[in-house]
């Protein structure tokens, strides 16, 4: 067996957990390689709408491992909170969610890092969420960081104590920065509680066994390729490795059992924090997309920043990714124009780009459109996608003949019943 992967193309926010949530009913393990609780995966069906931050977004269907991998980072504290507000819903957490051992604590002092680098950087501020994110990736990098599986060692009171004075020493640096750690630490210390009542395991044997024995494995991502912190719009994105390259680092698999690998988009483009976006509508065009799309952060709550879809970003997301199969979403969010326009290329100091270049950040970036008739009429009662308007079919095959990838599901509403599938391409 090979491990399919679902990830995001553009900055985030692209409906993965709708998605994740729709496929689970075909795997045995869903699997969350990277990232922690800056990602916000939102998943909507009988009527309830539900936000996920670190768990897999298959914990809602019975029979399925729901894994958080090495990659991951955890605060105990928000994960504690997810738990909670699952509790409603009946779920059999012990039966359905294991974390690897290898997965990497977020401290605290490392939330406190997070609000003092930000703060210090003053207008050249990156858009973090303040989770503390960063600091704990520049630990795991430094080999400073603590593990999920140390806490149930006998020494991980020492452990932590050695590595909260290494970032009081740090903190101090920060001139007029001020905290009082006292108020934070008890209340951390008690959700790891949580973690501790959970199977925590050797996340890549786990796996490898798995598939050994033939179960299926879907591997999740959060955040975005655009924001990969190797191929994304750097400085301005995450700490981790997005792209499905992250998948084997993150979860411990090798590059040979990579198999399907899922891109997920949005039929426009949207970017929540600071950083370059070349098709961004500082306009009533972006605001109407906003409203619409309901764009505003599942985890911050910052209203999104706006604009046309970007395929030469686009379609560096899926060489970087090696995408098999697309998923477009919120299609029915464009429903409102009459005429919708494609970014086909860039003009950068008089000179076209039909690629995402080196340095978008330090340039001044003109976006070349085309503009396609849009359906101007409601998608969201659409169960089959023969029956969408021949202009939405249009535009599916378009963005099909310019990506070379071809669009097999087409969302046109939150709930998990609102997703069309393209059967000429089942």
């Amino acid at each position: 067996m090979k491990v399919d992967v679902l990830l995001g193309l553009q900055w985030g926010d692209e409906g993965k957990g709708k998605i994740v949530d729709v496929l689970t009913p075909k795997y045995d393990i869903i699997a969350r390689f990277q990232g922690g609780p800056n990602a916000g995966h939102t998943l909507e069906f009988e009527g309830v709408k539900h936000v996920l931050h670190t768990i897999p977004s298959g914990i809602f269907h019975e029979g399925v491992i729901n894994l958080i991998g090495n990659g991951v980072v955890i605060d105990p504290v928000i994960f504690r909170e997810e738990l909670r507000k699952l509790e409603p819903f009946n779920i059999d957490i012990r039966s359905r969610l294991v974390i690897s051992k290898k997965a990497h604590l977020i401290l605290p002092t490392h939330r406190l890092l997070d609000a003092a680098s930000e703060a210090a950087k003053g207008k050249n501020k990156i858009g973090s969420t303040l989770k503390g994110i960063g600091p704990t990736y520049m630990d795991k990098t430094g080999r400073n960081g603590l593990r999920v599986g140390d806490i149930f060692s006998p020494n991980f009171r020492e452990k932590y104590d050695a590595l909260v004075d290494k970032h009081r020493q740090m903190l101090d640096r920060y001139d007029g920065f001020e905290y009082d750690l006292s108020e934070l630490e008890p209340n951390w210390m008690e959700a790891l509680e949580s973690i501790r009542a959970l199977e925590a395991v050797d996340s890549e044997h786990y796996l490898n066994n798995a598939m050994l024995n033939g179960k299926k494995v879907l591997a999740e991502g959060a955040q975005g390729t655009m924001l990969d912190i190797d191929f994304g719009t750097y400085p301005f994105v995450t700490s981790s490795n997005t792209v499905t390259a992250g998948t084997c680092t993150g979860l411990g698999i090798a590059p040979n059992r990579i198999g399907n690998v899922i891109g997920i988009f949005k039929a426009y483009c949207t970017r929540v924090g600071s950083g370059p976006f070349p098709t961004e509508l500082e306009d009533e065009t972006g605001e109407a997309i906003r409203k619409e799309g309901h764009e505003f952060g599942a985890t911050t709550g910052r209203p999104r920043r706006c604009g046309w879809i970007d395929l030469p970003a686009l379609k560096y997301a899926i060489m970087i990714n090696g995408v098999t199969e697309l998923s477009m979403m919120k299609a029915d969010v464009l429903s409102i124009f009459k005429e919708i326009n494609v970014c086909t290329h860039y003009i950068i100091n008089g000179e076209k780009y039909d690629y995402f270049p080196y340095d978008v950040n330090d340039v001044e970036v003109t976006p070349v459109y085309e503009s396609l008739p849009g359906w101007n009429q409601d998608l969201t009662q659409l169960s089959d996608f023969e029956d969408s308007p021949e202009e939405l079919k249009a535009y599916v095959t378009y963005l099909e003949q310019k990506l070379q990838v071809p669009i097999k599901v087409v969302s046109v509403g939150p709930d998990r019943k609102q997703t069309l599938h393209n059967k000429a391409l089942a």
